[in-house]
């Protein structure tokens, strides 16, 4: 059941029930046929992620592949934030190799608890998750080389807290590589009023311009879009969430919803 308007609190624990549950179960994220990533999306898996897939690591919630943007070198120490059970913290170790880490983040303590087994079963030893909120992160300042996220910066509700969070989390020169969904023009009021779609990242995106502005805002530089993708939502799915007039003018209007990659570096003032 969702509720028009609900408070960021609520938001939060509509993802976090969401998100333990397809920890736990074979559960769908982005509306009932669970068609597979996030609102459908088709995410083109590599070679690299057969590890993630091979230990149910990758539940279908990514939008892109931030790992293919964000330049790793061995010995690098990364975050990443929202990481499920493991799958890009997994292709990110491999590069950062045994002297570096990759460090998880997610606020969902059964997603924590399958990253954790995952890696146990797999025996990688230079990573590790915790559990923890991106707007206020349980690591040390300026901790990390580079930050990964995959389609979940757009679920939590102070974006401007998140973005302050990777600022303080990196260190002067550090770089992030983000996936994510935002939008061009103006969503139905129903489609952004649907916590369900929430949770699949629809309704949680922000327009694409106040997205980087926002990151910019925050003291990152650099900060450009690496790639985009459009996302088409199936009729039935929105039907669910608008009425047909509603549904008409969405389809008929310049608003669009598109899957992209952000790149940007914390700027060194120590140089």
């Amino acid at each position: 059941m969702t509720r028009p308007h609900a408070s960021a609190d609520d938001l939060k624990s509509t993802v976090r029930a969401k998100y333990a549950a397809l920890a736990t179960a074979d559960d769908s994220c982005c509306g009932p046929s669970g068609s597979g990533g996030e609102a459908g999306l088709d995410v083109d898996m590599s070679e690299d992620y057969a590890d993630a897939i091979a230990t149910d690591a990758d539940l279908d919630l990514g939008c892109g592949r931030p790992t293919d943007h964000a330049g790793l070198q061995p010995g690098e120490r990364v975050l990443d934030l929202g990481s499920g059970a493991g799958m890009d913290a997994f292709v990110a170790r491999r590069t950062v190799g045994p002297d570096g880490h990759v460090h998880g983040v997610d606020f969902a303590e059964e997603m924590v608890a399958k990253a954790r087994a995952n890696a146990d079963t797999l025996d990688y030893d230079n990573v590790t998750f915790e559990v923890g909120d991106i707007e206020a992160l349980p690591v040390e300042s300026g901790a990390f080389d580079v930050i990964l996220s995959n389609c979940v910066l757009n679920l939590v509700p102070d974006k401007e807290a998140a973005f302050a969070e990777m600022h303080r989390a990196l260190r002067p020169g550090g770089r992030f590589s983000v996936s994510d969904v935002v939008h061009a023009g103006a969503l139905p009021d129903g489609l952004r009023e649907a916590a369900e779609l929430y949770v699949g990242c629809v309704a949680g995106a922000m327009e694409r311009d106040l997205y980087l502005d926002r990151l910019r805002e925050a003291g990152f530089s650099d900060v450009h879009i690496a790639t985009e993708k459009p996302i088409s939502l199936p009729d039935e799915l929105l039907a669910e969430h608008l009425g047909a007039a509603e549904l008409d003018r969405f389809r008929a209007g310049d608003a669009a919803l598109q899957s992209v990659t952000v790149v940007g570096r914390r700027p060194d003032t120590t140089a």
